[in-house]
């Protein structure tokens, strides 16, 4: 599986909208997202998990 980078675009409550470098959106539950997350930071997904680049 390729790694995909994102942008955190906003949080929603109990989601996350990220946004890739072409403008898909993503909304993703902050559960599954590390717990210092905030808009405008950068993730890298590979091997089912979100790490800040």
């Amino acid at each position: 599986m390729d790694a995909i980078q994102y942008k955190v675009f906003r949080i929603d409550g109990d989601y996350a909208v990220l946004i890739t470098a072409d403008g898909t959106q993503n909304r993703v539950a902050r559960a599954l997202l590390p717990d210092d997350i905030e808009e405008g930071k950068f993730l890298i997904y590979e091997n089912f998990e979100y790490r800040i680049i």
